[in-house]
């Protein structure tokens, strides 16, 4: 299992959604086929065929 993969699974499961970095999920969004645009400190991913808009911030 790819260090993605379990990424991946740790953030499916809820069990430690304050415990991921954040650089860490935006590339697995990347990975996952999202586009990144950045705004100042906002990391904005969206996705076609994806109607909700992910804004993320670094902490």
């Amino acid at each position: 299992m790819s260090k993605q993969d379990k990424l991946l699974t740790k953030i499916l499961l809820g069990n430690a959604d304050a415990n991921i970095p954040f650089e860490q999920l935006c590339q697995l969004l990347k990975q996952l086929g999202f586009d990144e645009r950045i705004r100042g400190s906002h990391h904005i991913f969206t996705k076609e065929g994806i109607e909700e808009i992910l804004n993320l911030q670094p902490k």
